[in-house]
């Protein structure tokens, strides 16, 4: 059975406050829920037109561009309640590709009619600017964050990312699992899968996590904070599932 955007978990991440049930109204009426997509489904490819953003209701995306070899080069994981598609407005079509990484349900909305109700609920119209700037500064803070970096702040960074939007779903902050492999995660950092393997290793030994395949437990969050560079502040309070 669809859920509502009114009855969506996701809702205060995907709309204005203050937006009234008319305009919600307006809103479901463009929106168009998928089936679950199982592991490896393509939102949308590189080159392929602009029509759509698309919203992660549920399990994990990743974007990446391919080279001329073939290869890929990720440059971004996505989770529930995050914008996928913008990539294609300055253009008019996709400069990257977006796959799942497990299953996953969006939302998808055509962007030409997401224009027109903007026109129609101003509060949806500055919601969907704060998005777009929101992540427009995501990307950059990503590229000075990862940016020549130490291999351990690299990973250090993810995986404080990784506990910062869990926690903004609802989610525990130190205890989730990883969507994505290992390899995935090599190729994101700019690192060799071996190193990645060696990092998690030394950061176990130390105890600041415990891991048990995708599974990670932070031991010690503010060392991962200290070891990825943020600023110090109280630990995370743990939310219920």
């Amino acid at each position: 059975m669809q859920r509502a955007c009114r009855s969506c978990s996701l809702h205060e991440l995907c709309l204005p406050l203050g937006v009234s049930d008319t305009d919600i109204d307006l809103l479901e009426k463009i929106v168009h829920r998928s089936r679950p997509l199982p592991r490896g489904k393509y939102l949308f490819r590189e080159g392929d037109p602009f029509t759509s953003i698309f919203v992660a209701r549920s399990g994990a995306v990743k974007s990446f561009t391919v080279g001329q070899d073939g290869s890929e080069q990720i440059i971004g994981f996505h989770l529930p309640g995050e914008l996928l598609g913008l990539d294609g407005l300055t253009q008019g079509v996709h400069a990257a590709s977006a796959r799942t990484l497990e299953t996953v349900s969006v939302c998808e909305v055509p962007f030409e009619r997401l224009e027109e109700t903007a026109r129609q609920v101003p509060a949806l119209q500055h919601q969907l600017l704060r998005l777009m700037s929101r992540e427009i500064t995501k990307r950059e803070e990503q590229l000075l964050s990862l940016g020549k970096q130490a291999p351990e702040r690299r990973l250090a960074v993810l995986l404080l990312s990784l506990s910062v939007r869990f926690s903004q779903r609802g989610y525990s902050a130190t205890r989730f699992l990883l969507p994505m492999a290992r390899i995935d995660i090599a190729n994101f950092l700019g690192l060799a899968a071996e190193t990645v393997s060696r990092l998690l290793r030394r950061l176990q030994d130390t105890q600041v996590l415990a891991i048990d395949g995708r599974a990670v437990d932070i031991l010690n969050l503010p060392e991962l904070r200290a070891l990825a560079g943020a600023e110090p502040e109280e630990p995370a309070r743990e939310a219920c599932r």
